[in-house]
């Protein structure tokens, strides 16, 4: 016997270097030492003493602290320290007390979502089975399943969780839901024989999966990998070695960050430089006003808009079946370039339906979706009747009755199946010819069946009518259900068989990546009540004919991939399913007739795969290292992609990808956890929906940084004028300290809940590098601030030289510099066209806004208001009132800077056809 590998529990264990699915079973038990009878106790704690429990290792994890301590390490939330830290040497206590709460609710934040991230490798571990019914010592036992070793042998049943991988030694009837691993939509049939050393997971009929379910049968394996060891526990190490990518959002805002920061530091220096060696102020004066200009700069409520922005959308997005699990993602999803699908249960229903069948007569196409028993035949452009089609009508007498599924209503109206879903596709065929299932078997009950068996690939059934009849019924594949077959049934009667012809009509319906299936009958004497295989080959069968099934298409998710070409968005659907019906689907969505397989990927070197990974749409028979392979060779190229999945062979993708997105109903708690987002419909449109709702976001969000920049820095400005020049400060630090609070919990959020402007999925995907602040937002921003800094100084002034009071002019100053703010804000309304977002400029447009638009302006305008004319506030901050005259000449100011601001639009941004 060659020696086991020693794989310890606590590290990933090496590659396997036996390809179990290619021997034998003979030789997988003598390799493995695996007796007829079971390992004896001694011998199976010896090999639990050497390869460790059967569970999966849990990852190492950072301590908590480290992990809360990790979410300070960001330049930006450094300037804001630095900034509460100057507030509380400026002995500003409610300032500082609000930067410092939004520096550790944004910290909190981040520490939970981490936190949840972390569950993903949680939720695989789960998936393994907690007991196995084991043969040891000679007898059937329950076990721990964490008690298995390799070499025991294990019995499975319908309904078990397969607990570690197998090589299957015995098979009866045994089919075992693969999906989470595979994809596939169907249970795999499973066999005994060794297949191909290449062979895909898929394939790999004589195996059985640690983490999958048997959905019918019987069968025995012996245990070739337990814990680490097993496909799935390499999937949990895969997935733990993910780097996650860092958002586009997290990363322009750390460039971002740098460039504020800098430029802040740099115009306080010049600052506290001039007024000290121009002017020759003393250092400690200029000191103060150098730290007030950077208090006045740093926009201390950007982080928390943002914050409050990323949550709207995320309240948008859950309204559209798409659940945000971690914040940043909002965002990202706006730059999505590529979206990297699966098939099943996203493009596809996930539910089996008989789409085609075609007998001697003629071939017929079936309406209708899901298991609803509702639907038409049809035959060309004609509709049939199927009770006045004699074979036809045969052919759905003999799926229903051939069949084990059942078909019932819920209690919200909705047809639902239990059994194998191709049992379900039948049996919904036969109710749409007009069958009834408890009339026809009341009419000719099951006598005996030799149940579907991987190594036979047909199943059969023997009925008895009241007539005094039998009948004999078989379907299955079509090859071996031809094998049993001498003759075919037609209209006005039986004709020898054209084998030719029905090989070439299973391969065109193959061809269109449908799952085929024949259907055949013979008449037996009424003595005949038990069945054996010989019963089938005596005399010959009759074909009735063949049935194509397929997991169809999402009418929803056709316009949502057709709405993606039109964004300018790629869809590449990746899918572990077989080949031929990726390809089919693939037509269907036009991402092309040609398609890449797993094994042909393998062939490939780093520029090949990189290659093939840009110029095709469709790849099947994949595995999770090569999803894996193609999101990170996608992202190289610059592309923010989102991922798409519901197995736990998905997870490791779906953690690289820039937006994991898994599937909510069907998907495992594994891809739940490693992604980022959750269909609740498990529906791909709802995608597409989420998409337009990151656009919408990340355009607010640069709206609240083009509107929050020039107003803080126009009070930095002011400043700066007033040092520079050598004269009295026309705004004082108090006063700015004022405009900074109320302007951030009013105007600051009001764009947050803009809607989304007008040909929002018309415009391409942004560049994943593409800076936050273009040159035309600059532009405006600068021009802004200049407009914003002369209001302020031209009523100071003007006001002075009319002889006024200097609490007067810097009211006047203060009042004219939040009404230029209020203006400026209904322009930053209107990123990509007019104010009101729609293309046009001018006031009409601007006051057609949201709500939250002129409820931020109104909540201001009080604010104002009880600032310059409520005693203890002008006590406070140094005010005194105005009158009606001087609001109106500061309204007009206003109206002004905001028709500049709208030419500027005009000249300089491309307008909206």
């Amino acid at each position: 016997m060659a020696p086991l590998a020693d794989t310890g529990p606590s590290e990933a264990p090496p590659a396997d270097t036996a390809a179990w699915h290619a021997l034998d079973a003979d030789a997988v038990a003598g390799r493995l030492g695996s007796p007829a009878g079971g390992l004896d106790g001694a011998e199976a704690a010896a090999r639990l003493g050497r390869f460790g429990p059967n569970r999966l290792t849990p990852p190492r994890r950072r301590p908590a602290w480290l992990r809360f301590l990790a979410q300070f390490h960001n330049l930006l939330i450094y300037v804001l320290l630095a900034s509460g830290a100057v507030a509380l040497a400026l002995r500003h206590w409610t300032d500082a007390g609000v930067i410092f709460g939004v520096v550790l609710v944004n910290a909190l934040i981040g520490y939970l979502q981490e936190g949840k991230a972390e569950q993903a490798m949680e939720a695989i571990r789960n998936m393994l089975s907690p007991h196995a019914v084991v043969l040891r010592d000679g007898h059937a036992v329950t076990l721990e399943a964490e008690a298995l070793v390799p070499g025991d042998r294990v019995f499975l049943a319908s309904g078990d969780r397969v607990p570690a991988d197998l090589r299957l030694v015995r098979a009866k009837g045994l089919l075992v839901q693969e999906a989470a691993l595979t994809g596939e939509s169907v249970p795999a049939a499973k066999a005994t024989a060794a297949v191909a050393a290449d062979a895909a997971l898929g394939d790999r009929a004589g195996m059985a999966y640690a983490g999958t379910i048997v959905a019918q049968g019987q069968g025995t394996g012996i245990v070739v990998a337990t814990g680490d060891a097993t496909e799935i526990g390499r999937i949990g190490h895969l997935l733990a070695s993910v780097a996650q990518v860092a958002t586009p959002l997290l990363v322009q805002m750390a460039r971002f960050g740098r460039w504020l920061t800098g430029g802040i530091l740099l115009l306080a220096a010049l600052t506290f430089a001039f007024g000290r060696l121009v002017h020759g102020e003393p250092w400690q004066d200029m000191l103060l006003a150098a730290v007030g200009l950077a208090v006045a700069a740093i926009p201390e409520g950007l982080p928390a808009v943002m914050t409050i922005t990323l949550a709207v959308g995320v309240t948008r997005m859950a309204r559209r079946n798409a659940i945000i699990r971690h914040l940043p993602a909002v965002e990202t999803l706006g730059s999505v370039g590529t979206i990297c699908t699966d098939k099943t249960g996203t493009l596809t229903r996930n539910e089996l339906v008989a789409q085609s069948v075609v007998t001697a007569d003629g071939s017929y196409t079936v309406g209708g979706s899901g298991y609803a028993p509702e639907g038409e035949f049809s035959e060309g452009n004609r509709l049939v009747d199927p009770a006045q089609e004699t074979v036809l009508a045969a052919l759905a007498r003999a799926a229903l009755l051939c069949n084990d599924a059942a078909l019932h209503r819920d209690a919200g109206g909705t047809w639902r199946m239990t059994g194998d879903p191709t049992d379900g596709a039948l049996l919904a065929l036969a109710m749409k010819a007009g069958l009834d299932p408890a009339v026809e078997l009341g009419r000719c009950p099951r006598r005996d069946a030799i149940p579907f068996e991987s190594e036979r690939q047909f199943m059969a059934t023997l009925h008895h009518d009241h007539a005094g009849h039998g009948l004999l019924l078989v379907k299955g594949a079509p090859e071996r259900v031809l094998d049993l077959c001498e003759r075919e049934r037609r209209a006005g009667g039986s004709a020898p068989l054209d084998r030719g012809r029905w090989t070439a009509l299973t391969a065109e319906l193959a061809g269109r990546g449908q799952r085929v299936l024949a259907l055949a009958m013979r008449r037996t004497p009424i003595d005949l009540s038990e069945l054996n295989l010989d019963d089938l080959r005596e005399e010959g069968l009759e074909l009735l004919g063949l049935c194509g099934l397929i997991d169809p298409p999402r009418e929803e998710a056709l316009r949502a991939v057709a709405a993606c070409r039109d964004a300018g968005i790629t869809v590449k659907m990746i899918t572990g399913d077989h080949a031929a019906t990726a390809a089919a689907i693939g037509r269907t969505f036009g991402l092309g007739d040609g398609v890449t397989s797993g094994p042909a990927l393998d062939r490939l070197d780093d520029d090949g795969f990189a290659a093939a990974a840009r110029a095709n749409s469709v790849f099947a028979r994949t595995t999770p290292e090569h999803k894996l392979r193609l999101i990170a060779a996608l992202q190289a190229d610059g592309r923010t992609i989102a991922m798409t999945g519901d197995g736990v062979n998905d997870a490791p993708a779906l953690k690289r990808a820039d937006v994991g997105v898994a599937m909510g109903r069907d998907g495992t708690e594994a891809a739940k956890e490693a992604a980022a987002m959750v269909l609740a419909d498990d529906n791909f449109a709802s995608i597409v929906h989420a998409v337009e709702e990151g656009r919408t976001v990340y355009d607010n969000l640069r709206k609240t940084i083009l509107f929050m920049l020039p107003t803080n820095g126009a009070q930095a400005a002011v400043i700066l004028a007033a040092v520079l020049s050598g004269t009295i400060l026309p705004i004082t630090p108090v006063q700015i300290l004022w405009v900074n609070m109320v302007t951030a919990v009013t105007l600051g959020l009001a764009l947050a809940f803009e809607a989304p402007e007008p040909g929002v999925m018309a415009r391409p995907p942004r560049p994943r590098h593409e800076p936050i602040l273009t040159g035309r937002m600059l532009r405006r921003m600068l021009l802004a601030l200049v407009l914003l800094v002369a209001c302020s100084f031209g009523f100071f002034y003007f006001h002075r030289l009319q002889g006024d009071g200097i609490e007067t002019a810097r009211t006047m100053a203060v009042n004219a510099l939040v009404v230029g703010e209020i203006f400026f804000l209904l322009n930053a309304r209107g990123l990509h066209g007019g104010a009101g977002g729609g293309g046009g400029a001018g006031l009409l447009s601007a006051i057609a806004g949201s709500r939250p638009v002129w409820l931020s302006i109104a909540l201001m305008a009080l604010l104002q208001l009880a600032f310059t004319y409520a005693p203890p506030l002008q006590s406070l901050f140094g005010t005194a009132a105005v009158g009606a005259a001087d609001w109106a000449a500061m309204i007009a100011a206003g109206a002004a800077l905001f028709l500049l601001v709208e030419l500027e639009k005009r000249l300089t941004e491309p307008q909206p056809r």
